[in-house]
């Protein structure tokens, strides 16, 4: 990938208040918390500051991206101009083979603040993909979304509510009053840009008259006052796959806010947050979940219904079973095809329960049953078990 202009202006590690050699977690804490700081439904009028904030985390979140931005800016630096172009430059003026002149054209524009093309050079109006000088790719947004236990596990579509900016729905992004249209910059005769030809290379700045759009309003939009955008809520779909884990990042392609001068619109990041159940946890594939049993069904064994996401199932417990112990039921933990491969299994954790109340029936047994039994006894047999168990 070619180096973007706002890596060279751009410190993202100060945006998000990082040191360079940060670790990817620290990063990512930094920007969900600037992110919620700075987000336009939370803070009104901090719009500007949110897009700076996710434009640091789109880079530095990459480990891709983060490794090119690290490799120009030390590049600049050191003085070399070529930086992350994909090629060298030799010191006879000569470039090896994977050396892109389109590439240095954009790197000369970003250090002398102009845009540089090669001559006759096939694109848009300003020599670019077909989007105008001033076009600017719109902000990646992100919100939360809160899901229950069953839908994390099983998915669903539903929506969440945005606040950004979006194609003004007066003008549909031209800028222009109804009725109107823009009329092309008769400085640069659309192209956005102001050429001056130097031999091989022609040398490009953006166009003062018309801000490098190529064009000129001259009766603006009432409602985005030319801008061709305006902030507004909207509500965007959101498909949840099966399986999803609390703090997970979704990223809705295209679903942030929009571009300007015709380039694309931002993403949008969902990051999901599932409430806890009030029977069952998650480990994985595998649910989890505890189930009281007495005194008498511990020492004695017994049958135990058991809950799952379905129906209830009987479990055996055996005779002698110690409190804690967890027994595995196949085949009912989260369901296959879940985000899963196969399907998990239930982690059944027996406790035994210790009545906080007796009546006086039930103490006199309880009673006669510690008279036969040796507690001094049983406790050193189970620490001989455990002390064994130890080495």
């Amino acid at each position: 990938m070619a180096p973007q202009r706002e890596w060279f202006d751009k410190d993202y590690y100060k945006v998000l208040g990082v040191v360079e050699n940060a670790a990817p977690k620290d990063i990512a804490k930094a920007y969900r918390k600037l992110a919620k700081q700075y987000h336009p439904d939370a803070n009104p009028g901090s719009e500007e500051r949110f897009k700076e904030v996710s434009a640091a985390y789109d880079v530095l979140g990459d480990e891709a991206k983060r490794k090119e931005y690290d490799e120009v800016r030390r590049q600049a630096a050191a003085g070399n101009p070529f930086a992350g172009m994909g090629g060298t430059a030799g010191r006879t003026g000569g470039f090896s083979s994977g050396f892109k002149v389109d590439d240095l054209g954009d790197l000369l524009g970003n250090i002398f603040g102009r845009t540089a093309r090669t001559t006759g050079h096939a694109g848009g109006a300003d020599g670019t993909a077909g989007h105008s000088a001033g076009a600017r790719n719109g902000a990646d947004l992100e919100t939360t979304l809160h899901l229950s236990f069953l839908d994390a596990l099983n998915g669903l579509t539903t929506t969440v509510n945005v606040t950004s900016e979006v194609v003004c729905h007066t003008c549909t992004g031209s800028g222009a009053a109804p009725g109107t249209t823009p009329s092309v910059c008769a400085l640069c005769g659309g192209r956005g840009v102001i050429q001056d030809n130097q031999g091989l290379f022609s040398f490009s700045q953006p166009c003062q008259a018309c801000s490098g759009t190529g064009f000129k309003v001259d009766n603006p939009c009432p409602t985005c006052l030319g801008a061709g955008v305006e902030y507004a809520a909207r509500q965007v779909k959101v498909r949840i796959p099966p399986g999803v884990t609390d703090g997970q990042r979704i990223r809705i392609k295209g679903r942030g806010g929009a571009g300007r001068g015709g380039a694309p619109a931002g993403n949008l990041y969902v990051v999901v947050h599932v409430e806890a159940h009030p029977l069952f946890s998650r480990r994985g594939k595998d649910l989890a979940v505890n189930v009281p049993v007495t005194f008498s069904e511990a020492a004695l064994g017994a049958t135990v219904t058991v809950p799952t996401l379905d129906r209830p199932v009987s479990l055996k417990v055996p005779p002698g079973t110690r409190s804690g112990r967890t027994f595995r039921v196949k085949g009912k933990g989260v369901p296959a095809g879940n985000g899963t491969n196969q399907g998990g299994d239930l982690l059944v954790t027996v406790e035994v329960a210790v009545p906080q109340q007796l009546s006086d029936e039930q103490r006199k047994v309880l009673e006669s049953l510690g008279s036969l039994m040796d507690g001094s006894s049983l406790r050193s047999a189970a620490l001989g078990v455990a002390d064994a168990e130890g080495r």
